[in-house]
């Protein structure tokens, strides 16, 4: 019998199709994920991949079959179906699996106005729900309700998408832009076309074509070695930049015009400062940005001094959305490029972010490795993976290693970080794998990698 806590994960459902999921299981999804969220209609959307519309449309079945009415909006990027998700204030449904290899597939799932549905407000629900409807043989069966079954139509949110995003960053004025962008096969060439039109931008496209079998490279711009070809393409046109987009186009990477990657935690920053201003020219004294805790120093200390107050936070959508609801916050960011914008439903956008810089290197006239400099005050590890049997005891032996440093401060708000007045360091586990993630930054390179060596030692052993 199939596991479905290991196709339901913290955030999404994930897994390879046909192996752990298809089309039966899909339409269970639909029919569970109505019945939980008490849903009278739905947005379906999906991205390239070979089995996506018909795992589409099998979970817009199975919510039709429960009631609901279901718009279908096709192909499209997942911060559209988000924007699909909150112009319409319905809950919605993605058919992605982001930047993994071409065999996976999965859902993300949000309530109406693209509030997140994760294991703690409803996913665990959902997935204990089809369960209950799975056989031993893993044959299907969905309970028929006595209610009317919903319809199907469909509906084109591109347009709308790309207007509402423009209407938030001030592109008016910028000058011209040479820019490179790496779609990887994914999302990025289905928005991107759009967005960018009529904006003064000389658009260099690599890997537009929409493949889910990524006959390029894998659309996982984490890994330096899918950025490389936008690398030597940004150098050799002379670009002003290049944009990187993960598969379900959620994600954005920057290079700079020496073909060298800025810091996901530097882009926060930026963008962090642009939409302080924005809120402050509107009147908004104290503006709130959210940081998770393996961003670098330099978003806190770029947000007191603009006169705004950051706030920490776990790592995980979730967490950051949350935090974003509760403090009315204008502005999220995460060290894995997922940027969250309170104008956005509180959603991430990697478009708006890219458009956001774009903005601020258009109306200046220095490089764009001159203009983040400002944000470049630490050097980073990385995010550093090891596979750990003994994930509790590895940490226990690093927290025990450093617990007699003086002026030390230690904390559990996520894994185990240790701050020092010159470096920090954290350390947390994986929620599906059995895998240990490291972080460390230093004020500088001698120190970071003294500190991220002796971790490793401490934990590999």
């Amino acid at each position: 019998m199939r596991d479905l806590k290991q196709l339901v994960k913290a955030y999404d459902v994930r897994g390879v199709v046909p192996d752990q999921w298809d089309e039966s299981l899909s339409f269970a999804f639909g029919a569970a994920f109505v019945r939980v969220v008490g849903a009278s209609a739905v947005v379906v959307g999906h991205d390239m991949r070979p089995s996506s519309p018909s795992l589409s449309r099998a979970f817009a079945e199975g919510a039709a079959a429960s009631g609901a009415d279901v718009v279908e909006i096709g192909l499209c990027s997942t911060d559209q179906l988000y924007y699909a998700s909150g112009s319409m204030d319905l809950p919605g449904a993605m058919f992605t699996a982001s930047h993994n290899p071409a065999q996976y597939n999965g859902i993300k799932l949000c309530r109406a106005g693209a509030s997140p549905v994760g294991q703690d407000t409803g996913l665990t629900e959902i997935r204990e729900l089809v369960e209950s409807w799975t056989a031993a043989d893993d044959t299907v069966t969905v309970p028929a309700l006595d209610v009317k079954p919903g319809g199907l139509s469909a509906a084109d949110s591109l347009r709308g998408y790309a207007d509402h995003l423009l209407g938030l960053v001030d592109l008016s004025a910028i000058r011209p832009l040479k820019v490179v962008v790496d779609a990887g096969n994914g999302m990025g060439g289905h928005t991107v076309p759009t967005v960018f039109a009529g904006l003064p931008l000389d658009l260099i496209p690599m890997y537009f074509e929409l493949d889910g079998t990524f006959p390029n490279h894998e659309a996982n711009p984490l890994d330096p070695a899918n950025l490389v070809d936008l690398q030597a393409k940004v150098v050799e046109t002379g670009a002003d930049l290049g944009l990187a987009f993960d598969g379900d186009a959620d994600r954005c990477f920057v290079i700079d015009e020496r073909g060298e990657p800025v810091s996901p935690s530097a882009i926060t920053a930026l963008v962090a400062a642009r939409e302080i201003a924005r809120a402050q020219a509107a009147g908004e004294a104290n503006p709130t940005v959210i940081h998770n805790l393996i961003t670098s120093r330099t978003v806190p200390e770029v947000v007191r001094e603009l006169g705004a107050t950051p706030v920490r936070t776990r790592v995980g959508h979730s967490f950051i959305k949350q935090e974003m609801a509760e403090t009315g916050a204008v502005f999220g960011g995460e060290h894995s490029a997922h940027y969250y914008f309170r104008d956005f439903w509180r959603a991430d956008t990697g478009m708006l972010a890219a458009l956001h810089v774009l903005a601020a290197l258009g109306h200046q006239d220095h490089p764009l490795s001159a203009l983040t400099t400002r944000y470049n005050r630490y050097t980073e590890s990385g995010e550093i993976n090891s596979t750990v049997t003994d994930q509790q005891a590895a940490t226990t032996l690093v927290a025990d290693h450093y617990a007699d440093l003086p002026h030390t401060t230690t904390d559990t708000l996520d894994g185990l970080t240790i701050t020092t007045p010159t470096w920090w360091l954290n350390l947390r586990a994986s929620n599906t794998e059995p895998l240990l993630r490291l972080n460390v930054e230093a004020d500088d390179a001698t120190t970071m990698a003294t500190v991220r060596d002796t971790v490793l030692t401490l934990i590999r052993a």
